[in-house]
């Protein structure tokens, strides 16, 4: 039963109840009166009223008295401490069962509002997957099911597939809840299917590669479902507006993970309006990913679809192509049709606080520059043109037009080893740039932090104390008030909504999109916002979108 079902059916017992002991009420009381208008012992035969009826205080202690039995109880006095109640969990579809999906589904397990019923993944079995270690994720999955023999089978390599999605589910629940006696959790090559059969359903995950984020976001919430998904919100800019455009209309709770990740602005903030760089003019933000492969040719070779592996669905609504292995699990990130580059990837986690600090909306010039690839053909070189794969390396720069108070201001990101200028302070002090970080540029100073805008420090301007103005930010409340989980269990069973929504996420998927967009065309790119478009290179617009393949259109799934 779903959780709004089961709060409408608690909503009508109490009133029940309230009309029953007011009914009661007016029973006692009434005759009473009216006995009193009577001739005493009229008829020997009854009782008088008066006799047998109590008053007011008598019955208020007695309705005290019996509410006891009827008083919901707390959960831990039902159920040992911190028990949830089945029925008050919010039940959750998991869509995504690759490493990373699964790497993050066993926390979820171990949260008790939670309680997952199915899971989803075109991929059967575990077989050809990708992680960052042999054995790391199948030690997770043992010490997190108290199973120590639990093993993945497939290939007998690294845990996946939507069989292993079930069997971790299953075997938590019987190894660590047995006195609860959960039913099997469903599971599902097809999220529409999914989404059609489960109609005891609160909430989705959505774990899956970068092109399927959007679409399957947009059919979950139509669905009326709260959405938890990983970033980015879509690899395609119009969709992902499309994205924000349904959780706006449908007004259900959705949370995008790396908000919980972001760091805290308050300090750097404090210091810019105190004047300590001056005015500021650029922020600098450096990441060292890539660190899976980017291929700079499409592949030709045409192996067999591995068994298990419903190709069509993985595709879901990109173009039909053959299947190869250099397209999917973790190296999908390098592909413009299915990942959405390295800015996609660790920017939601460096950059969101700073554009709600800084009030960023849309940016008005994107500038790319990016490495390349050089071949030979027979004996003359050349270079590959190359709009399917992210680059090696790129930077790219986005100006912001001024807001409020706030004067224009450039962003410029970094990947794959590039930096920005070591700054004189730092060469004269023999010291270097971190290989990941972020530097705030004023006229008259400059800001170094960690990537996450973590450390942060003076290293010319105005010198001051740290403790200038210093505020904290939406970013620190949700640390300090609690993980991420609970928050969005809370915002579920009330309806409202926490931070680090959809909607809060526009201007930062716009970048992102915009990014993938400039290195895929190589070209500097005009961008009016009023009209989603591309000004001076109209042919980099069909990089807005995609062509939908047969039954995956946002606008009818």
């Amino acid at each position: 039963m779903s959780y709004f079902i089961r709060k409408v059916i608690f909503i009508i017992t109490i009133w029940y109840f309230h009309e029953t002991i007011k009914y009661a009420y007016m029973k006692i009381e009434i005759p009473q009166i009216a006995g009193s208008l009577q001739p005493e012992n009229e008829n020997p035969t009854e009782i008088p009223v008066h006799a047998s009826s109590m008053d007011r205080r008598k019955f208020v202690e007695l309705v005290g008295t019996s509410a006891l039995a009827f008083t919901i109880l707390p959960r831990h006095v039902l159920g040992g401490k911190n028990y949830v109640a089945p029925s008050d969990k919010i039940t959750l579809a998991y869509i995504g069962t690759g490493t990373q999906g699964i790497r993050e589904l066993l926390p979820l397990l171990a949260n008790d509002q939670f309680h997952v019923i199915a899971v989803c993944d075109p991929n059967k079995d575990a077989v050809g997957y990708k992680d960052w270690g042999k054995d790391y994720l199948r030690f997770e999955i043992r010490k997190a099911l108290n199973k120590p023999d639990w093993d993945s089978g497939g290939d007998n390599m690294i845990p996946g597939g939507r069989d292993n999605g079930k069997s971790i589910v299953d075997t938590f629940y019987a190894n660590i809840h047995p006195e609860l006696n959960y039913n099997g959790c469903a599971a599902y090559a097809d999220v529409r299917e999914l989404l059609e059969k489960e109609k005891d359903l609160d909430a989705v995950k959505i774990m899956t590669p970068d092109h399927l984020h959007g679409v399957i976001a947009i059919a979950a919430m139509k669905k009326g479902k709260h959405v938890l998904m990983h970033k980015p919100l879509s690899n395609r800019l119009l969709e992902g507006k499309k994205v924000i455009e349904t959780a706006r209309n449908t007004k259900v709770i959705t949370h995008l993970i790396p908000w919980d990740s972001n760091g805290d602005m308050s300090q750097v903030m404090a210091w810019i309006n105190a004047g300590a760089i001056g005015t500021l003019t650029e922020v600098h933000n450096w990441t060292n990913r890539p660190v899976w492969p980017q291929f700079p040719l499409i592949p030709t070779d045409t192996p067999p679809v591995p068994a298990g592996l419903d190709w069509e669905l993985w595709l879901g609504p990109e173009a039909d192509r053959p299947y190869s292995p250099e397209y999917t699990n973790m190296v999908f990130r390098g592909w413009y049709d299915f990942g959405g580059g390295s800015m996609a990837d660790m920017g939601h986690y460096s950059l969101w606080t700073v554009f709600n600090a800084l009030q960023l909306t849309a940016p008005t010039v994107i500038e790319p520059h990016l490495s390349h690839v050089v071949a030979m053909h027979e004996p003359v070189p050349y270079q590959i043109r190359n709009d399917f794969s992210f680059p090696m390396a790129s930077t790219v720069r986005f100006k912001y037009p001024a807001n409020g108070s706030r004067p224009p201001v450039d962003l410029c990101w970094y990947d794959g080893g590039m930096r920005p200028p070591i700054p004189v302070e730092l060469m004269d002090a023999n010291k270097e740039l971190p290989a990941e970080g972020m530097m705030f540029i004023g006229d008259s100073g400059k800001i170094l932090a960690g990537f996450n805008v973590q450390n942060p420090q003076i290293i010319s301007g105005k010198k001051m104390d740290g403790t200038e103005n210093k505020t904290q930010d939406n970013r620190s409340q949700v640390d300090q008030t609690s993980s991420a989980l609970p928050l969005f269990v809370e915002a579920c069973r009330i309806g409202k909504q926490y931070p680090g929504s959809f909607i809060e996420a526009e201007h930062l998927t716009e970048a992102v999109n915009l990014y993938a967009v400039a290195l895929r065309t190589g070209r500097l790119l005009k961008y009016d916002a009023a009209s989603l478009t591309i000004t001076n290179v109209p042919d980099a617009n069909k990089y807005l979108t995609r062509e939908y393949r047969s039954g995956w259109d946002p606008a009818t799934i």
